[in-house]
């Protein structure tokens, strides 16, 4: 689900067809990628981010190359992968482009908090990672952005939003008993 409302139309072979339609079984969690500096702040839900390494704690987020965006996050290096709560999903419908919400007013909702070098927190988050642009690598119509987190937030209540099937849907986290 990454910044799909930014990427061009196009004609589409039956393999990538099968291929999406593929992806839409996977399920995953729902993030807004935030980032701000001289390029500007922005932000987009993605869902193509994953663990790499914890020596250093690194992951990678996927960004659509033709999105206007992608310059923006390339440009300023430094970024937060905000892992939504269940209660989030509007704003992931924001940060997607499926809302006609500005990026300013994206912002200007309740919640938000400067990180580092300015970057878009979101207090709330299950988990924010905060970190720097270590390596981009073109992909096929995507740059995989390597990320070594340098402050990690995590918090430990509320329910998981994830996008399976081509929605969002609540996972409702598993209290556990001594």
């Amino acid at each position: 689900m990454s910044d799909t409302a930014h990427s061009p139309v196009a004609v589409l072979s039956d393999t990538q067809k099968d291929f999406r339609q593929a992806m839409a079984h996977l399920g995953a969690a729902v993030n807004v990628i935030t980032t701000a500096g001289p390029s500007g702040r922005c932000g987009i839900t993605a869902s193509a981010v994953c663990s790499v390494t914890d020596a250093p704690p690194t992951l990678l987020v996927c960004i659509n190359r033709s999105s206007a965006m992608h310059a923006v996050f390339e440009n300023n290096r430094h970024v937060c992968i905000n892992v939504l709560p269940a209660e989030h999903e509007l704003l992931a419908r924001h940060f997607s482009g499926q809302t006609e919400l500005s990026m300013e007013r994206r912002f200007a909702l309740p919640g938000w908090a400067d990180g580092a070098h300015g970057v878009p927190v979101l207090r709330d988050a299950l988990v924010s990672l905060q970190g720097t642009i270590v390596e981009l690598k073109d992909v096929g119509s995507h740059s995989v952005m390597f990320v070594e987190a340098s402050a990690i937030k995590v918090r430990h209540d509320g329910d998981s939003l994830i996008y399976f099937s081509r929605a969002f849907h609540r996972v409702s986290r598993v209290t556990q008993t001594p």
